[in-house]
């Protein structure tokens, strides 16, 4: 596959035209790496991205005490890509990258994708409107309430069959119903031995016929009852997922803002003690002025 067609397969290029496409890819540069070479650490400066143009990578998480063992994020494999948001900051690598059989990546690089943009406006616009359309997304999942209650949206909108079929499959997981069989098996069979003129005679055909048409209708009204089950589940399991995604998003947030109120509190007292230390100079330099306790009598 040639190089331009793998970055068209990438999201943040797909937007890009074929002449982009191809001038971007000129300025690849293939790495190659053996089996268990690292491509990068965790915590190393990022600069540039990695395709896969042949063989595999495994990007994990290396123990943080000697003997613990890593934690594997991903394998990526011919075709895919990773450590793209180094192309926007220079932030450190969250994850180590390591070759697991001998692999060609390439590799592009900031320096290289940044002198693209800036002599082409058509694939600047593209890449920036990408990027606007992911921040969109963001806002917009940030924005919405995650946490509802699907089960009772869900129940709002049943029609009275499918209510009927919840009903009945209630109903019948219950003592009552079991009671209900039982009382009226008994009243059957009394009424049709001490009857004058017995209306269904042992072996009570009619009856078993009845029993028989109640069971095979009972069937299907449990099997829509469960599956919709399934779905109040799986929109229940949805909800938490995008609860969970929320919460993650929020506390990371939190963790830059900490972290950017830690910088700044470093840098205000590293400025008031600059001007606590130009202070006790001031105060010191009078007395060592000539003619003073120290100076010469």
């Amino acid at each position: 596959m040639q190089h331009a067609d793998l970055l068209a397969q990438i999201p943040l290029f797909d937007t890009l035209s074929r002449e982009d496409c191809e001038a971007l890819a000129s300025r690849l540069t293939e790495r190659p790496f053996k089996q268990g070479e690292p491509v990068f650490a965790k915590g190393d400066k990022g600069s540039s991205m990695y395709i896969v143009l042949s063989g595999a990578v495994q990007i994990f998480l290396p123990g943080d005490q000697e003997g613990e063992q890593r934690v594997i994020l991903k394998d990526v494999r011919t075709g895919e890509y990773f450590g793209e948001l180094s192309l926007f900051d220079d932030k450190p690598r969250s994850a180590s990258v390591e070759a697991t059989v001998d692999t060609v990546l390439l590799e592009l690089t900031r320096e290289e994708f940044g002198d693209h943009l800036g002599r082409s406006k058509t694939a600047a616009m593209a890449i920036l409107a990408e990027m606007a359309e992911r921040l969109r997304e963001t806002n917009a999942l940030l924005s919405q309430r995650a946490a509802k209650d699907v089960v009772k949206e869900i129940e709002e909108n049943l029609t009275w069959s499918q209510r009927l079929a919840d009903k009945v499959a209630e109903l019948n997981g219950s003592w009552a119903f079991i009671l209900f069989l039982l009382a009226l098996t008994a009243v059957w069979a009394v009424l049709n031995k001490v009857a004058p003129r017995p209306f269904d005679e042992y072996p009570y055909q009619f009856y078993n016929l009845a029993l028989a048409i109640l069971v095979s209708l009972q069937g299907p009204l449990i099997v829509m009852s469960q599956n919709r089950q399934s779905v109040k589940d799986r929109a229940q399991a949805e909800t938490d997922f995008r609860v969970n995604l929320k919460n993650e998003v929020g506390i990371e947030n939190i963790g830059r803002e900490l972290s950017a109120m830690r910088a700044e509190l470093t840098k205000r007292l590293e400025i008031l003690e600059r001007h606590a230390r130009a202070d006790r100079v001031r105060t010191e330099i009078p007395a060592k002025k000539p003619g003073g306790p120290l100076g010469p009598s």
